[in-house]
């Protein structure tokens, strides 16, 4: 295992929380809720591998790569909210260590992002192909593409784009490698058949007009996990925290309270 450790920062007091980024982005996209959320927890804001200012392994990029990288600089116990690839990353951390995981909220998230036969609430895979295609080209111009596409359909679609390319190249380009590799994640990832090894009390949340992960995808999750509770909220894309703070953070803090 690599001896580089990813950049973390911890804020705030109370029980500890951890908050994993999704896709081309670092934990700077938490900056709005960090306020809110740190008066009742211990924040450890990560910056994946190849992220933001976290230095990358030689090794594979990879799940389990990101996985141990967390757990290098995570909290013996704690909670885990993790956006998109970071909920697929807090579920992975829930399902091989669940005695270091307190409570688990996914944002955004899919335990399979690529449709298949027996799949259909995803990204259709010409959707991730071009993406993986147009990477190769134009990496700032995809990365913004993919961006705006979060956004999309949502109340607060023109701040929340605005904010999402404010917050991305703060600390320069993230890594071709962490670009490359997380996007082939995505594509590949399934974790439908481990989660129910998944023993935390978890909440699922999701965005009605989400074009990455389907509002379907929380019934079909719901069969999966069975003990998970799940809310959509129904002007939301796929980034809530951001066009929906107010009550985001009150259903976090209701769940971790609980």
């Amino acid at each position: 295992m690599s001896k580089l450790k990813p950049y973390i920062e911890s804020i705030g007091q109370g029980t500890d929380l951890v908050l994993l980024h999704g896709w081309g982005l670092h934990s700077g996209i938490w900056e709005l809720l960090a306020d809110d959320l740190s008066s009742d927890f211990r924040l450890h804001l990560i910056d994946l591998p190849g992220f933001g200012r976290s230095p990358i392994p030689n090794d594979d990029y990879n799940l389990q790569l990101l996985t141990d990288q967390v757990l290098s600089v995570a909290p013996e116990k704690a909670h885990y909210l993790g956006w998109s690839l970071g909920g697929v990353i807090a579920s992975q951390i829930a399902i091989q260590q669940p005695d270091q995981v307190d409570k688990l909220i996914t944002v955004a998230s899919n335990p399979k992002f690529v449709e298949a036969d027996d799949w259909n609430s995803a990204m259709k895979a010409n959707i991730m192909d071009s993406f993986c295609k147009f990477l190769e080209e134009d990496y700032q111009g995809t990365i913004i593409r993919f961006l705006a596409i979060q956004a999309i359909g949502s109340e607060t679609q023109k701040e929340d784009i605005k904010r999402l390319r404010d917050t991305v190249f703060i600390h320069g380009m993230p890594a071709t490698k962490a670009l490359r590799g997380g996007l082939a994640m995505l594509n590949d990832i399934d974790l439908r058949g481990q989660l129910h090894k998944i023993q935390a009390p978890m909440l699922r949340l999701y965005g009605r007009l989400d074009s990455l992960v389907p509002n379907k995808t929380a019934e079909q999750v719901a069969q999966l996990i069975p003990h998970s509770q799940h809310k959509i909220y129904p002007k939301a894309s796929h980034a809530p925290f951001l066009s929906h703070k107010e009550e985001f953070v009150q259903d976090i803090k209701q769940f971790l309270s609980e």
